[in-house]
């Protein structure tokens, strides 16, 4: 069956409806991403009907819209919008193999979209938090981690690489994110890049590793707040908490108002030296912490801390609760 005979077929089907027949197409896609079929009438949509598409489409985020941009962006050239409307369709929907797209793995997208670009659309994919550590995600993920190697390879971007690593993290193809990392710095050592080297062992639970990757991170950005906190709470992990304490200390050289690390130091006191002072202060502080998985964790520590009194302890275990 011709593109052409199909195509008349869907727009009888939809009543003729331009934006019925997308849908219905962007649907079969969605049941068999790899298909040509469905692209090939989409794309004689786009050189037959244009104007009325573009119209029809314009300021529609609807997931159906966006995933049919991304193939007409493809269509014209435009390799960067392209896949970064992929990336948010797959975040919202990662249960779909969207990847498989016949453009998607075509050597003029591969050739042609930017370092940059591809950074944004991996980080897109992760907007909604879905699980993606499982077998399913990584062999629905594979053309994307092809895109991966061939665009880093191709255009080694420091910066773009290192966000790059999120995806593969996320889902636990570590030594994939190392790689990216590896290939940034044989470009040149970046303070981000750093920090996915130090992410990507902290998952994999290598803290050793994520402490000297954190200060490497430090050495390139000594005046980062943010950094001080992140080796702080690795050397918290490992239970050194006078170092944690340290750092944190450093840390509120730069940003003395920071609640994070005012809410980390009391807590990291408090587990070192079992300050009742410290202990109030970290729970005068947790009503500010945004990040509650955090705030409890920093309570936990606290409250293991020697010799405090079970009264302040008990008020401590409270706020962690509320």
């Amino acid at each position: 069956m011709t593109a052409g005979v199909a195509l008349a077929g869907v727009m009888a089907h939809c009543g003729g409806s331009l934006i019925g027949a997308v849908e219905y197409l962007v649907g079969a896609t969605a049941s068999a991403p790899a298909a040509p079929e469905p692209y090939a009438a989409l794309a004689e949509l786009w050189r037959d009907r244009r104007s009325e598409l573009e119209e029809v489409l314009e300021g529609d985020g609807s997931l159906s819209a966006v995933l049919a941009q991304a193939y007409f962006r493809f269509l014209d050239g435009d390799m960067d919008d392209a896949v970064m409307a992929l990336g948010s369709v797959t975040g919202v929907r990662p249960d779909v193999a969207w990847g498989t797209a016949p453009w998607f793995g075509d050597p003029r997208f591969l050739g042609a979209v930017s370092a940059e670009a591809l950074a944004e659309a991996c980080l897109r994919t992760l907007d909604y938090g879905h699980n993606l550590d499982t077998e399913e995600m990584r062999e629905r993920f594979a053309p994307w981690f092809h895109a991966l190697d061939v665009v880093s390879e191709r255009s080694p971007v420091p910066e773009s690489l290192a966000a790059m690593a999120r995806l593969p993290r996320a889902c636990g193809r570590y030594e994939l994110a190392v790689a990216l990392c590896d290939r940034a710095d044989a470009v040149e050592p970046v303070m981000w890049t750093a920090v996915a080297r130090a992410a990507t062992w902290r998952v994999m639970g290598d803290l050793d590793q994520a402490a000297m990757a954190f200060e490497g991170a430090l050495a390139l950005d000594p005046a980062n707040w943010s950094l001080h906190l992140d080796l702080a709470d690795v050397r918290a992990e490992l239970g050194d908490f006078a170092a944690a304490v340290s750092l944190v200390e450093q840390g509120l050289e730069h940003a003395p108002h920071e609640v994070s690390l005012r809410a980390a130091g009391a807590a990291y006191r408090t587990r070192l030296s079992g300050s009742s002072d410290d202990l109030r202060v970290l729970i005068a502080l947790a009503p500010e912490l945004t990040n509650t998985s955090y705030r409890d964790l920093l309570i936990d520590y606290a409250c293991a801390g020697p010799g405090l009194p079970r009264r302040i302890v008990a008020e401590a275990r409270r706020a962690r609760a509320n």
